[in-house]
């Protein structure tokens, strides 16, 4: 049923809730926002294609109620349900192509958010992220992010020269953003290439304050 299930009878009413919030309209739901939502939902006890179905469920319901926008999950939710999602959950949802995008896209607009001024204050540095199996230049969807006086903003043109280019796949820089894989194990094993400056992608992470899944 589930890729880890916590349950089969979890499992069932999981399955069963999502089915009838597939089924819903705005007005039928009976939740007042996402964050309710969320909290209704743990990955782990749904079947392999049933987190892409709750998150396309969800930017169905928000085109007609901005109060169920992926951007409305607050931060230790929104980690949360990726870090309990499997690989193969994951997997699915990238594979989506509007789902890839916008979740790519709100975790990148997240990031100014999480940025840890007393560490970034005096830095200046550009990064281009190339996320495998994209759309764009080589097969990869590209994202430029520059930090700078303790601030961090985000773009999809790449407008610098970056200190680093980062190529990685979207579910292991999912795992990466919710703290349950680290960039120096995955260089070790193959799975990001690092253009440039080495030392400073190893503790790249280190100026986010990203949040951590319950």
């Amino acid at each position: 049923m589930a890729d880890n299930p916590a349950g089969a009878g979890s499992g069932l009413r999981a399955a069963a809730l999502l089915d009838a919030l597939d089924r819903a309209d705005v007005e039928d739901v009976g939740v007042p926002d996402v964050n309710a939502v969320a909290d209704a939902f743990d990955p782990r006890e749904l079947g392999k294609d049933d987190f892409r179905r709750l998150l396309a469920t969800l930017l169905r319901l928000a085109e007609r109620a901005p109060a169920f926008a992926l951007e409305k999950v607050d931060p230790a939710r929104f980690a949360t349900l990726v870090a309990r999602a499997s690989r193969a959950q994951l997997e699915a949802v990238v594979a989506e192509r509007v789902l890839r995008t916008r979740v790519l896209d709100e975790i990148f607009a997240r990031m100014g958010a999480h940025i840890r001024v007393d560490r970034a204050r005096s830095l200046h540095a550009v990064v281009h992220w190339r996320l495998s199996g994209g759309v764009g230049e080589g097969g990869y969807d590209r994202y430029e992010t520059l930090i700078s006086q303790g601030a961090c903003t985000v773009s999809r043109e790449m407008r610098e020269k970056p200190r680093v280019t980062i190529t990685v796949s979207p579910v292991d820089f999912f795992r990466i953003v919710t703290h349950q894989a680290t960039p120096a194990v995955l260089f070790v094993t193959g799975k990001i290439k690092v253009k440039g400056d080495l030392a400073f992608a190893a503790g790249l992470i280190g100026y986010f304050d990203l949040p951590r899944p319950a």
